[in-house]
């Protein structure tokens, strides 16, 4: 009997895990650059993860992108309308495991560190 609530416990924790999907969240993005990314985990089974872009009309070709979870219903979801006297047109492109809308973007603060690091090295090899 004990092995019976060992196991369902572990199957317990399986269904939970899988039911809790991480995505790289990106609030806004410009030139294919995530500005403040990390990742998220979903709130709930029906969310996925998505990646969305929005091209305003007036603008050309700059368009701003999004990452993060979305509910299921609107993956695949193409809006339209005006926002401020602009036209935009927006899309919504959904994947359903983990991280699989984007990978992790470098941040600024850590790129910085590495520089540093990388300089400081080179410094002392320079200083024998």
């Amino acid at each position: 009997m004990e092995n019976f609530w060992r196991a369902a416990i572990v199957l317990s924790a399986f269904i939970a895990a899988a039911q809790c999907l991480t995505c790289r969240r990106c609030p806004v993005g410009v030139f294919n650059t995530c500005l403040f990314g990390s990742d998220v985990t979903c709130n709930n089974a029906t969310e996925r993860c998505y990646t969305g872009e929005a091209q305003f009309n007036s603008t050309g070709p700059l368009s701003l992108h999004t990452r993060g979870c979305l509910d299921s219903d609107l993956c695949g979801v193409t809006l339209t309308g005006t926002l401020l006297g602009a036209g935009y047109t927006s899309s919504f492109v959904c994947c359903n495991t983990t991280l699989c809308n984007g990978a992790t973007t470098v941040q600024l603060p850590l790129t910085v560190a590495l520089c540093a690091a990388i300089l400081s090295f080179l410094w002392g090899f320079w200083e024998m």
